[in-house]
């Protein structure tokens, strides 16, 4: 197939180049950097290349990794809404429109909570927790406009699909188990704010298959690309730092997480937010998980990067 990915040079865009470009599919990366030029806002010679292809994966958003200042949250709205919408213009005018429209989405859509996990039928959609930080609001405003994009998209011959991803985990270096294993491997890889907050993850193999299973069978609406067992931040923690090897681990309270995020140009949401977040649909679709569990996903990585 050929294969279209928007937004593809982060390190999700290569877990999929690689994986797909081995699989022997033509894989194209539209982006501002590098491979096929556009400005992720308006139709141009890029489009060209979404005319005729069998697939396309739009994975185009500014990083969540930064400062949530009112310009940096802006600009990941604008990023990821404006794309949406010009990659949906794009297959409305295509002669030969994709088969198949992968939109990436987040698992930050659900709520902040400890009480049950949130899959794609019971899920509560966050925005309105109390106890939560207002401006958490707007990271679940993102993902519903980015939501609405894909669904208000005119292109009836094109099936769409959008990816509630938790943190996809690789080896790659940049990536979030490249920073959560640095920690680690420093010592500080303890329990943050006590570290209940559950983690929702996915590995990057797993990742790989639940998107080829997606543009295989006949699933539309939103799927999400987590693995079943979500666990506490001090137990998800605890196992990675047993696969780096690392017996000591300092707890860090909620401010100092905030000198920490402010150092590292980052924002405690990310550590803070309890994701607790299953795949109710793949596996309705029969998907089976290669790494279900985070002991022996961490401890793959942790091989493959050594």
């Amino acid at each position: 197939m050929k294969i279209v990915i928007p937004g593809g040079t982060g390190q999700v865009g290569g877990v999929l180049r690689r994986a797909l470009t081995e699989a022997g599919h033509e894989v194209v990366i539209v982006s501002r950097s590098s491979g096929v030029r556009w400005d992720g806002r308006t139709l141009g010679d890029w489009a060209a290349e979404i005319d005729g292809a069998d697939v396309v994966i739009n994975l185009a958003g500014r990083s969540v990794s930064c400062r949530y200042t009112r310009e940096n949250l802006n600009e990941m709205m604008r990023s990821r809404v404006c794309s949406a919408r010009v990659v949906g213009e794009a297959i409305r005018k295509a002669e030969k429109p994709p088969a198949v429209w992968l939109q990436m989405s987040t698992a930050t859509i659900y709520a902040h909570r400890f009480d049950a996990p949130n899959d794609e039928a019971t899920g509560i959609i966050g925005g309105n927790e109390p106890g939560v930080p207002d401006y958490w609001g707007f990271s679940v405003g993102i993902a519903k406009n980015w939501e609405a994009e894909l669904g208000g998209a005119d292109t009836p011959h094109t099936r769409k699909v959008a990816l509630r991803a938790a943190m996809v985990m690789s080896p790659d270096r940049g990536g979030v188990f490249d920073y959560l294993s640095w920690m680690a491997r420093l010592g500080l890889g303890g329990a943050v704010a006590g570290g209940r907050q559950y983690v929702s993850w996915i590995h990057d193999e797993d990742f790989v298959r639940a998107v080829a299973l997606l543009i295989r069978e006949p699933i539309e609406g939103a799927v999400n690309l987590a693995a079943p067992e979500p666990l506490p931040q001090r137990d998800f923690m605890r196992e990675l730092r047993k696969a780096w090897q690392m017996p000591v681990a300092l707890p860090a309270t909620r401010w100092m997480a905030e000198i920490g995020a402010a150092v590292l140009r980052t924002d405690t949401e990310l550590l803070l937010k309890s994701r607790r977040v299953v795949p109710g649909r793949l596996q309705e679709a029969g998907f089976e998980f290669r790494f279900p569990n985070w002991a022996a996903a961490a401890q793959n990585l942790v091989e493959r990067r050594r």
